[in-house]
């Protein structure tokens, strides 16, 4: 990903649909492995000002990994999306109970609810309210308060 871009043109980039929880695991694993450079956002709330730290990446994506094992009642994946799966430096992620459609017939697309960036996000504006169960998961994650 080239650093000339800025984060909206890399949010309508090209992605690949991580299918399989199995290749789920794996993506994980590449995040993991390089740890240091990577924001994580909430769609529609102000983005954050400083990269994770190794410690907090690894507590996003197991709590992440087991909020769409959860939730996700399906025996594929299909709800996280990639940029570069050799090499991931953006990822999407839907939330599973309103993903919407990604053809974007009859109007708006609906934005994942979560991104997991190598490059600082800016404020990603969303047509579908917050649940206040997923901004208190989101807060609880973060220690914020509300």
């Amino acid at each position: 990903m080239s650093e000339a871009k800025s984060f909206a043109e890399c949010m309508n980039g090209r992605f690949y649909g991580v299918l399989q929880w199995a290749d789920l695991d794996k993506l994980w694993e590449k995040v993991r492995a390089e740890p240091e450079g990577w924001y994580a956002a909430l769609t529609g709330e102000a983005p954050p000002a400083n990269s994770l730290t190794p410690e907090e990446l690894g507590k996003f994506i197991t709590e992440i990994d087991a909020l769409l094992h959860k939730e996700h009642h399906y025996d594929y994946c299909g709800v996280v999306y990639v940029d570069e799966p050799g090499k991931p430096n953006l990822l999407k992620i839907f939330d599973p109970y309103n993903m919407g459609s990604g053809c974007r017939v009859g109007g708006e697309p609906i934005p994942p609810l979560w991104v997991l960036s190598r490059i600082q996000p800016t404020l990603m504006a969303s047509n579908i309210p917050l649940s206040s169960s997923r901004k208190r998961w989101w807060q609880s994650l973060f220690g914020l308060s509300s």
